[in-house]
């Protein structure tokens, strides 16, 4: 497919939470953003257990508020939050039709989200549903309040690092160097996750930086990720010999559930 077909994308990230798509995604969506790609950001539970001292109620709306100012710094489409609990979610088939009417509202060309075995149960059962709604949004009797997409989206995996029951491939990976400070000013906007639940968690909150500059320099130090060998080769395959010069990059991987695009139309899109 010629990369002129990749004009004005329409691209869903799912995320568990109101922070996964800035932490997998929020690179990639900036620079797809800035080319002019439409770009949704949706989680598909509230957040509310996310924190040591905050009751569910206030941290909710914290949390959307959030997601809200981290998709104004990424310059991004939309961001939606949805009503359900932290740490609740569960793969019926509501909370499918759910996912399903999602897609097809969006039009969506491209829908990117969690692979189905991670450590969190939300994760996991974000991409169970995604994963099992990769066909139906095409079948006009499943959902029949909301059309059917004509075309099936192409469906990606962020990247991970578990290895079972299959360690993460990189089909597809992209160079952020020239948007990491944007990610990282959007993953700044989640600052009850970033500078508070988290850190708690890890058991480091005594090294968050009261300066909101210092704190922006701790997180992008904290948050950069070695370049594996998977996805450096991936890189290669896009960028050449410039690929051993990128410091940061997202990587993908093809769900074979949904469209499965050539490897030109797959390059094509992520510049």
């Amino acid at each position: 497919m010629l990369a002129a077909a990749w004009v004005n994308v329409r691209i869903l990230c799912i995320g568990a939470h109101p922070d996964d798509c800035e932490i997998e995604f929020g690179g990639t969506a900036a620079k797809l953003a800035a080319a002019g790609h439409e770009i949704k950001f949706l989680s598909v539970t509230n957040g509310d257990a996310g924190h040591q001292d905050k009751p569910p109620a206030e941290l909710a709306a914290i949390r959307r508020r959030e997601a809200a100012n981290a998709a104004v710094r990424l310059g991004i489409e939309a961001s939606e939050v949805l009503p359900n609990h932290d740490g609740e979610l569960l793969p019926t088939l509501e909370m499918r039709i759910s996912i399903v009417r999602q897609i097809r509202a969006w039009k969506a060309d491209v829908v990117v989200s969690h692979r189905p075995w991670d450590y969190h149960p939300d994760h996991r059962y974000t991409g169970q549903l995604v994963q099992d709604s990769a066909y139906l949004v095409v079948v006009p009797k499943v959902c029949p309040d909301t059309p059917p997409l004509r075309r099936n989206p192409l469906f990606l995996y962020f990247e991970d690092s578990f290895q079972l029951p299959a360690p993460f491939a990189s089909d597809v990976a992209v160079d952020i160097d020239g948007f990491w400070e944007q990610k990282i000013c959007a993953m700044d906007a989640h600052a009850s996750q970033f500078y508070e639940w988290l850190p708690w968690v890890d058991g480091i909150l005594d090294q968050i930086p009261a300066d909101p500059g210092e704190r922006r320099q701790w997180l992008s130090v904290h948050w950069s990720r070695p370049i594996n060998a998977c996805t450096r080769a991936a890189l290669a395959r896009r960028y050449g010999s410039r690929a051993q010069e990128i410091q940061h990059a997202e990587a993908f991987q093809v769900c074979e559930y949904g469209r499965r695009p050539a490897p030109e139309e797959l390059e094509a899109l992520w510049l």
